[in-house]
C-alpha cells in the first residue's frame, strides 16, 4: 500500500485535478488518510483470499453511480477485476494476470526485464497502453503526518520525548523467519544504542510481542516496547519522530521510508532490488549469497546464513553513516 502511493503521485502529476479514490482493505485506511493524493478510501469488505462473489457484485453496483472514468487494478487476481466491471467503469486497466480478458479492457503485458521493481509495475499503469517503454519517473512515497496526531498518540500511550536521539527497531516480518534478522542481534544492537545514550522504541504487531519483549529484557528493560500496543495510525505518527530506524524487509520498513526516516534495512530471503526502500536516506545490508534471494518464508537450506551472517557492527556502521550525512 505504501508503494502504491507512487502510482497515486504519478497520476496526480500527469492529470492535474484528478480525483483518486482507493478501494482497499479497511486496515490500510490510516495509510491512505496520510496520502494527500487520495480523495477517499473505500473499505473492501472481504479479507485476503476471500472470493465473496455476491459481496463483490454488490460493491460494484454500489459504486456504479460514482461515474469513475478509469479503474487501475494493482492485484493480478481475477476476483479483484470483478467489482470495477460490475461498476461499469469504462476503462479498466491492469496486468494480464489470471486470464482477466473481458473484465479488463485495457490489458497490459508485463515486461519483467524492464520493470524489475514492484513499484515500477505500479507506476507503469499510469501510462497509456501505447506509451513507449522509457525510463519511468518513480516518485518516492511521502506520508504526511499531522503534529496534533503525533501529540495525541504520545498522550494515548503515555510517552514522552526526553531529548535523546530516538532509534526505532522493527524486528518482525509478517512473511516469515527467512526475512527476520536474529533476535539476538537486535538484542545486542538495542543494548549498545541504549548504552550510547539513545532512546529505543520497539515497533511491531501482536505477533512480534515475544521478540520485542526479549529485546527489551536484554537491554535491561530500558526500551519502550510498543509491539501490539499501537494502532497502525499511531505507529505511523510515532515513527515520524525517529532519528533512525532499523528494520527487516517489512511493511513498517516501507512506512519508515515514506516518512523519510534515516533507515537501515536487513535483507535475507527477499530481494533489495525488487522491493527496496524508496527514500534517499537509507542503507541496505544484504550479503548477496548464492542461495539468496530465495523468496521463501523459511530457509530451504536450514541455515539462514543470509541473515545470521549480518553482524551488529555492520548495522551500527550503517546507522552512523546516515546520522552523519
Amino acid at each position: 500500500m505504501v508503494m502504491a502511493q507512487s502510482l497515486f503521485m504519478a497520476l496526480a502529476d500527469k492529470y492535474p485535478g484528478v480525483v483518486i479514490d482507493v478501494l482497499a482493505p479497511g486496515w490500510s485506511r490510516p495509510l491512505l488518510e496520510r496520502m494527500p493524493e487520495v480523495a477517499q478510501a473505500i473499505d473492501m469488505p472481504l479479507g485476503h483470499g476471500q472470493f465473496g462473489l455476491k459481496q463483490r457484485w454488490r460493491l460494484g453496483k454500489s459504486l456504479a453511480d460514482r461515474n469513475y472514468d478509469q479503474a487501475i487494478l494493482l492485484p493480478n487476481t481475477w476476483k479483484s477485476a470483478l467489482t470495477p466491471f460490475v461498476a461499469g467503469i469504462p476503462v479498466r486497466t491492469g496486468w494480464v494476470g489470471e486470464m482477466r480478458y473481458g473484465l479488463l479492457n485495457d490489458i497490459r503485458r508485463l515486461d519483467k526485464e524492464r520493470l524489475t521493481m514492484t513499484v515500477q509495475r505500479f507506476v507503469a499503469l499510469a501510462e497509456p497502453a501505447d506509451a513507449r517503454g522509457g525510463v519511468l519517473n518513480i516518485p518516492a512515497p511521502r506520508l504526511e503526518v499531522k503534529p496534533e496526531d503525533v501529540t495525541a498518540a504520545l498522550d494515548a500511550l503515555h510517552l514522552e520525548r526526553d531529548g535523546s536521539r530516538l532509534l526505532v527497531l522493527c524486528p518482525g516480518a509478517e512473511y516469515g523467519p527467512a526475512k527476520r534478522w536474529p533476535e539476538s542481534r537486535y538484542c545486542e544492537l538495542a543494548a549498545r544504542m541504549v548504552d550510547n545514550g539513545w532512546s529505543v522504541w520497539l515497533f511491531g504487531s501482536e505477533k512480534d510481542q515475544a521478540v520485542c519483549r526479549t529485546v527489551n529484557e536484554h537491554a535491561g528493560g530500558r526500551c519502550v516496547n510498543l509491539s501490539g500496543a499501537t494502532s497502525l495510525a499511531q505507529a505511523v505518527d510515532l515513527m515520524s519522530l525517529a532519528d533512525a530506524v532499523v528494520s527487516n524487509d517489512s511493511g513498517l520498513m516501507h512506512v519508515a521510508a515514506a516518512l523519510d526516516r534515516p533507515l537501515v534495512v536487513l535483507y535475507g530471503s527477499s530481494d533489495p532490488g525488487f522491493t527496496p526502500p524508496l527514500n534517499r536516506r537509507h542503507r541496505i545490508v544484504s550479503l548477496g549469497l548464492n542461495c539468496s534471494p530465495c523468496f521463501k518464508r523459511e530457509c530451504p537450506e536450514g541455515h539462514l546464513d543470509c541473515l545470521t551472517g549480518i553482524e551488529v557492527e555492520q548495522v551500527a556502521a550503517g546507522l552512523l553513516e546516515l546520522i552523519e550525512e
